[in-house]
């Protein structure tokens, strides 16, 4: 039978784990803070940063939400950025996606020191993953890297494939299979014959960033499956009625009976990336004086 990863489950062991190590650094005077800087007021990010907000301090980490205006200019909202690097009291910085169209995200991302970016996206955090040296991980890599060892432990030798290569999934994730000694095939969504190379692997790892991409056909039966993909999609359901529906970069029903073990969508990976900022922000309060 086809084993569903509960990513939920995943992500309350790490936030216990998180939540006793953020209680041995309050011991020691290191009070964790997380700052999360949103400019403008899109319900997504604002959604999420409530979210956030909800499980950072459930266990224990100071949460600060930094609201500015969508009329930020680049200047006022580097300078917000800046302060923020330079606070000795804030640990890990992240800046919520998207911004107003006048400002420059990565430009923002980058002023944030690598110790303190606690989503691992900074040129820095990104080549130490890719020399194999220890780093702040992007958090949705990580994230599917925690929901695939819970159920293949030992990834040694194991052919895997990723189909995506975004700065902060895809290429990351093949970095982080590859520090695991996995031997790693890397595709995208202009791969040709895409198939060939996915009935290929023994551990399937989705991240394309399109919706269904991944059906049947591209699959083995054995095959461990990640999807990373999340999408809002509006669909006909049984009684002829328009839903909206969360899908994934994987034809679930199709593929699940197929695999050894899937993700579903939503509560398989989602769930995780929230966990690990939280453990990426107690892994930099624990590195800084």
């Amino acid at each position: 039978m086809t084993r569903l990863i509960d990513g939920k489950s995943i992500a309350a062991t790490i936030k216990q784990r998180v939540a006793d190590e953020v209680a041995q650094l309050k011991k020691r005077g290191r009070a964790p803070c997380l700052a999360a800087v949103m400019i403008g007021d899109d319900p997504a990010a604002a959604s999420y940063a409530r979210s956030q907000a909800r499980h950072a301090e459930a266990v224990g980490i100071e949460h600060r939400l930094i609201e500015l205006p969508a009329r930020t200019s680049p200047e006022q909202a580097a300078a917000r950025m800046d302060e923020l690097a330079a606070n000795p009291a804030v640990s890990g910085i992240m800046l919520h996606l998207p911004v107003p169209g006048p400002l420059d995200a990565f430009a923002l991302q980058q002023r944030i020191p690598a110790h303190k970016d606690v989503e691992g996206v900074s040129p820095a955090n990104l080549g130490l993953l890719a020399l194999g040296r220890e780093a702040l991980a992007p958090c949705t890599a990580a994230a599917a890297m925690e929901c695939l060892r819970a159920v293949t432990p030992d990834l040694t030798g194991r052919n895997a494939v990723v189909v995506g290569r975004s700065a902060i999934v895809g290429k990351p994730l093949a970095m982080l299979l590859l520090a695991a000694n996995a031997t790693v095939t890397q595709c995208h969504t202009r791969t040709r014959n895409l198939a060939d190379h996915t009935r290929a692997a023994e551990m399937l790892l989705v991240a394309a960033g399109a919706a269904g991409l991944i059906g049947a056909e591209h699959v083995v039966p054995g095959t461990v499956v990640i999807d990373v993909g999340t999408h809002r999609v509006t669909v006909i359901d049984a009684n002829g009625l328009e839903v909206t529906r969360t899908v994934g970069d994987v034809r679930f029903d199709e593929v699940a009976p197929l695999a050894a073990a899937i993700t579903p969508v939503p509560g398989g990976v989602g769930p995780v990336t929230v966990a690990m900022l939280l453990q990426n922000t107690i892994r930099a309060a624990a590195r800084q004086k």
